[in-house]
C-alpha cells in the first residue's frame, strides 16, 4: 500500500478525547496496510498560551527563546498521540523536528525548511510503526530549535510528504474542504471536490484561511497531491469514502478538474491603504519609497502609481493592517522629506475582495462583470490588481460582505459545474 501523511490541526487535537479519535482514524489507515506519518499541531490554544506567558516575562520575547518555548506545544501533542496509538494496539514512535532532522535556516519564529533527512523515519516505518512528527518546527545548522511561523504545521506536513514522496498528504481541519467562499458570509457557498494548486495558492494568499500559503507553495513545487478534509467526522468512517472526501488540491491538467471560469471568492479584512501624494515624478521614486519599506521588513501588497499633470505623482499601496502604524511612522519620519512628498495619508477601513479561477485565462469579460456587479451594488473600487487567474479590488470595509455575496451570485458559484 501507499505512504500517506496525515496532518491534524489544533482543534482536532483539542482534548484527550479528540486525540483518541485521531488515533482511531490513523489506526484504521495503518490496519489497511498504509505506511503512516502523522504531523499534529499543538492542542488548540496552547501556542497562544505559551506566547502569553512569554510576554508576561518579556514585553518583546527573545526570538530564540520564544521558539524553544513554543516547540513544547507540539512535543506534548506527538507524545500524547503516540500513547493513544499504542493504546489502540498500534506500535508508534514520536519525533521532534530536530530528531528527524528537519533542517531549517536560523530565522527564529519564521524559519524556512532547507532539507529533511528521512532515513530515521523510513527505518521506523519499515519496522511497521506509525511515525508521529512535530509540526511547525525544525533545527538550524547550529543545533537551535526553530519554528516556521503560525500555521507552520501545514508546511511541515507537506514538506515531509514531498521529501518522502508520499502518495498523498491529508490535511485534517475543523472544516470539510475548500469552499467557493466563506460559508459564514455566503450560506450558499459550495464545497469544491477539486481545486488546482494555482487557484489554491491565490486563494490562500488572498485571505482564505483553510491552508497556510507556504504549504500550498510546497505542494505545488513538489507536486504533492494534497487533500483537505474534516477530522470531526466519525473516525471509523469507511476508508474508501474518506479517501474521496473533502477537497483534492491537484494539477491544472487533471482531466477531472471542475471547469468553472471563476472557482472562488476570497476576501481579506487585514488590509490598510497608504497614500503618498505630490511626489516629484522622476526615475527612482518608487524605489526610494518601497526600498525603505522593504528594509523595515514590511510586506507590500497592491500598488498603484498615478501620474499628475503638474510634474508630480501619487503613490498608493497596501500593507497588512498590523503594519499600518509602523509604516506610517516610517514614511512620515524618514521617507516624506527625502522624496519631497506633499502628504502622507492612510486608511485602515478597507478590505480586499478577489475572484479566482484558472478559467479566466481563456474567457474574456470576467473583470468587467466583476466591476459591473460592484457598481450595481453602489460599491466604489479604490484599487485594482490582477494576475492571469485573479482580479482583486480594494473597497470600503463596510461593503465587504455585500460584495462577496453579490459576486458569488453573479458568477454562479452556488451552482455545481455542469
Amino acid at each position: 500500500m501507499s505512504l500517506i501523511v496525515h496532518k491534524y490541526g489544533g482543534t482536532s487535537m483539542g482534548s484527550t478525547e479528540r486525540i483518541k479519535n485521531v488515533a482511531r482514524r490513523v489506526a484504521k489507515w495503518h490496519k489497511a496496510g498504509h505506511q503512516m506519518v502523522v504531523v499534529p499541531s499543538a492542542m488548540s490554544g496552547e501556542t497562544n498560551r505559551l506566547i502569553g506567558l512569554a510576554k508576561e516575562i518579556q514585553e518583546n520575547p527573545d526570538p530564540r527563546e520564544l521558539d524553544m518555548l513554543c516547540c513544547t506545544g507540539e512535543q506534548a501533542s506527538v507524545a500524547l498521540l503516540a500513547m493513544a496509538l499504542k493504546a489502540q494496539g498500534i506500535d508508534a514512535v514520536s519525533f521532534s523536528g530536530w530528531q528527524v532532522p528537519i533542517q531549517t535556516d536560523s530565522s527564529y519564529t519564521k524559519a524556512r525548511i532547507e532539507s529533511i533527512d528521512d532515513t530515521r523515519v523510513r527505518a521506523e516505518l519499515n519496522a511497521g510503526k506509525v511515525v508521529v512528527i512535530t509540526g511547525f518546527q525544525g533545527i538550524d545548522a547550529l543545533g537551535n530549535q526553530t519554528t516556521l511561523g503560525r500555521g507552520g504545521s501545514d508546511t511541515s506536513a507537506v514538506a515531509i510528504a514531498a521529501a518522502m514522496k508520499a502518495a498523498e498528504c491529508l490535511i485534517y481541519t475543523d472544516v470539510d474542504g475548500i469552499y467557493t467562499t466563506d460559508p459564514r458570509v455566503v450560506p450558499e457557498a459550495r464545497r469544491m471536490n477539486v481545486v488546482s494548486f494555482e487557484e489554491m495558492l491565490e486563494m490562500a494568499s488572498l485571505g482564505s484561511k483553510v491552508l497556510q500559503i507556504r504549504s500550498v507553495e510546497f505542494a505545488g513545487k513538489y507536486r504533492v497531491p494534497t487533500r483537505t478534509l474534516s477530522s470531526l467526522t466519525d473516525p471509523d468512517i469507511d476508508l474508501e469514502i474518506e479517501m474521496k472526501s473533502g477537497t483534492l488540491i491537484t494539477f491544472e491538467e487533471d482531466e477531472h478538474m471542475e471547469q468553472a471560469v471563476v472557482s472562488g471568492i476570497a476576501f481579506n479584512r487585514d488590509e490598510a491603504k497608504i497614500m503618498i501624494r505630490g511626489v516629484p515624478d522622476k526615475p527612482g521614486v518608487a524605489y526610494q519609497i518601497l526600498g525603505e519599506v522593504a528594509d523595515a521588513n514590511i510586506d507590500v501588497d497592491m500598488i498603484v502609481q498615478n501620474q499628475g499633470v503638474d510634474g508630480t505623482t501619487d503613490f498608493t499601496f497596501t500593507v497588512h493592517r498590523n503594519e499600518y502604524a509602523k509604516t506610517m511612522d516610517l514614511l512620515k519620519g524618514k521617507v516624506q522629506g527625502k522624496v519631497a512628498a506633499k502628504e502622507v495619508a492612510g486608511d485602515t477601513a478597507v478590505c480586499k475582495v478577489s475572484i479566482v479561477g484558472i478559467g479566466m485565462r481563456s474567457h474574456v469579460g470576467i473583470a468587467s462583470l466583476m466591476f459591473k456587479t460592484l457598481s450595481e451594488e453602489g460599491i466604489n473600487i479604490q484599487m485594482i490588481s490582477t494576475s492571469e487567474i485573479k482580479v482583486s479590488v480594494l473597497i470600503d470595509d463596510k461593503y465587504m460582505e455585500l460584495a462577496v455575496r453579490a459576486l458569488h451570485k453573479a458568477f454562479g458559484l452556488d451552482k455545481a459545474p455542469a
